[in-house]
């Protein structure tokens, strides 16, 4: 039998038969190995330990101690396994898919009764006991008729319509866990007992189509978390249970910031409490960018598609953009116009209107665009992702020579920002060339390299993350991290040379002659809407004071107090605070409860004794006791703090 050569992590080497699978290998070096073995890494690929190895390879033996195979593994297996549990509960019903997931699984089922959370309890029982029976995982070779009759004889159309769908006439893995049989490319763990028995949970049930397809039958898919310890499930759902009390649509309604309803998808009813906290942020964003050297512009709403097909557009983004047809003058042909989905190529046109030289650059322009994306109705979440929103977006006109100050002065920028805002630190991210792209290889060398080298010169270190680029230029991607540990992807800085090439944007350099300028584009926050979500999730409701939409709320505990209840409120105004009157005929505490809900971060009271001393008792936001204070001593303190962080 022909010899293959393995080599193992330390660097030695061992010849084997040809068709020696991982197993075998792991029971060759030792009995304890070939126990705690899950799988393997061959040439650097997932490698089930019951795949054959056919010639000279890397090898590596995987066990619960390497932690990303391991949670694939287990999170795969357990999909498997909860399709087996539900099958052996209830026979009649049909198996689709069940792919892993970011921290778990689904997997969907047609079933004519919906699944109640009494079934899910059920189904985890099932699932132990499985578990429990360690039962051997194989995996065998068929091919597609073999696989498409054993499926028809039993009763899994989806499975039949899953192979016939699948391209060529490859072979197909099947694999067993236990009597328990699933089409699958693996890999799969050993045997059921090697899943964690304590470190996962059945979480929900929603609807599903058969890939996508709304005129079939609605199924049912069933959702799964696990990680490789009790202690990370713990972690994970007390963060769920957290996330649940920041989200921003139950705190929205709380403190009646905004609303949405079905007239108008994915767009927000913003109210007088929410537009208060947008145009705080708005006015504190023009002031960084006027102190940034930013010149401010507006843009179209409605653009013609000849712009957009120039600026490539057209062809990238066509799908994500709301098409507006105008029948001018009756014309045969109507206009074919875009509400537009991104400022950059306007501002490449306000840029060209005059005769533009090297003294000009660096030109920062920015703008706070409307801009309008089609998202699926199924992907829109509150006001995180919206069909309309509004951008921080601008744009720097400068040489290729700038590239590297630019970066330097927009990351500063950026960090003093995320600091006014609460976040002290963030992460970057530096995303490469797309499969799907404009623009020339050596252009994208160029512009890579210039990002890059700007990025390390200014100091700052990041993480690749290759493909992710725009179809126009490589970008670093500027991540957030709340106070539950998410991760949200906020600013961005992207290197352009396609653009203003694609639109001849053109400046006069040193030597006379015309040259391109580079076209930097730039967010900070993304946009408001989205920004606003996170900022109300990171703080809980419990906005920085001087973001407060409502800020101070002076509650009368009787009503002789109630022209004093005024003057303290205007006394408040005066100072740039926003105060309003609570003098209805409901007890104090009543009063605070209810604006606590609100999540008013002051709340002053005032009856006989605060008229007679000129004092009020001072209530804040999650603290359980009051402090008196002189009404000139509170004034000074909330004018303080009141007063957004670049002005003090």
């Amino acid at each position: 039998m022909a010899q293959i050569s393995l080599t193992f992590p330390d660097g030695n080497a061992r010849d084997f038969d040809a068709g020696v699978t991982p197993a075998e290998v792991a029971t060759s070096i030792s009995k304890s190995l070939e126990k705690k073995a899950i799988s393997a890494a061959v040439n650097g690929a997932h490698w089930d330990l019951q795949w054959p190895i056919e010639a000279d390879a890397s090898i590596a033996i995987n066990t619960m101690k390497d932690p990303e195979p391991a949670l694939e593994l287990v999170r795969h297996d357990l999909a498997h396994i909860m399709a087996r549990a539900v099958q052996e509960i209830w026979p009649d019903v049909k198996v689709t898919i069940g792919p892993v997931i970011e921290n778990g699984w689904y997997y969907d089922f047609d079933r004519a009764e919906p699944f109640t959370p009494e079934d899910l309890g059920q189904i985890e029982k099932k699932m132990r006991e499985i578990i429990n029976l360690r039962d051997p995982v194989r995996t065998e070779i068929w091919d597609r008729d073999r696989a498409v009759q054993f499926y028809r004889d039993n009763g899994e159309p989806y499975k039949v319509e899953l192979i016939e769908a699948i391209p060529g006439d490859e072979p197909l893995r099947m694999y067993w866990h236990g009597h328990w049989q699933d089409l699958c490319r693996g890999p799969h763990l050993q045997h059921t007992g090697q899943v964690p028995g304590d470190s996962w949970k059945l979480m929900s049930v929603a609807g599903a189509y058969w890939r996508g397809d709304s005129d079939r039958a609605m199924l049912q898919r069933i959702y799964g978390v696990a990680f490789l310890n009790k202690e990370d499930l713990r972690k994970y759902l007390n963060m769920l249970e957290e996330a649940a009390k920041r989200d921003h649509r139950k705190l929205g309604r709380e403190m009646d910031l905004f609303h949405m309803q079905e007239e108008a998808p994915g767009q927000i009813f913003w109210h007088p409490n929410g537009w208060r906290v947008y145009t705080t942020l708005q006015d504190y964003m023009r002031r960084q960018q006027q102190k940034g050297g930013y010149v401010e512009v507006n843009t179209p709403q409605v653009v013609d598609r000849k712009l957009w097909e120039r600026s490539g557009h057209w062809d990238k983004y066509q799908q994500n953009m709301f098409i507006v047809e105008v029948d001018e003058d009756h014309a045969r042909e109507k206009a074919v116009n875009a509400l537009k989905p991104m400022n950059c190529p306007c501002h490449v046109e306000i840029f060209k209107q005059g005769l533009k030289s090297y003294r000009d650059l660096p030109l920062r322009m920015a703008e706070f665009g409307s801009c309008n994306r089609y998202e699926p109705s199924g992907a829109l979440h509150g006001i995180m992702r919206v069909r309309g929103f509004t951008q921080d977006d601008a744009h720097i006109f400068c040489e290729e020579s700038q590239i590297e100050d630019e970066t330097r002065r927009f990351i500063e920028f950026l960090d003093q920002i995320y600091r006014d805002l609460g976040f002290d630190s963030f992460a970057v991210k530096f995303s490469d060339r797309p499969e799907t792209r404009a623009g020339s290889d050596d252009v994208w060398d160029r512009a890579e390299f210039a990002l890059k080298s700007a990025t390390e010169a200014a100091g700052w270190s990041y993480e690749l993350n290759p493909g992710e680029g725009a179809f126009y230029g490589p970008k670093l991607e500027f991540v957030l991290t709340d106070a539950i540990g998410r991760d949200w992807q906020c600013g961005t800085l992207q290197v352009d040379f396609v653009l203003p090439e694609r639109l001849d944007a053109t400046y006069i350099g040193h030597d006379g002659a015309k040259h391109r300028p580079v076209m930097l584009h730039r967010a900070v926050l993304g946009s408001f809407e989205r920004f606003i979500g996170i900022l109300i999730e990171e703080h809980a409701g419990k906005l920085p004071f001087w973001l407060a939409p409502r800020q101070v709320v002076v509650a009368s505990i009787v009503s002789d107090a109630d022209d004093y209840c005024r003057e303290v409120a205007e006394a408040l105004r005066a100072a740039g605070v926003r105060a309003e009157t609570d003098l209805r005929n409901e007890k104090i505490n009543y009063k605070v409860r209810e604006h606590s809900l609100g999540k008013v971060p002051v709340i002053l009271a005032c009856g006989a004794r605060e008229v007679e001393e000129r004092s009020v008792s001072v209530r804040r936001l999650g603290e359980k006791q009051t402090a008196v204070q002189s009404l000139d001593e509170i004034v000074s303190a909330l004018r303080v703090e009141a007063t957004p962080p670049d002005l003090l």
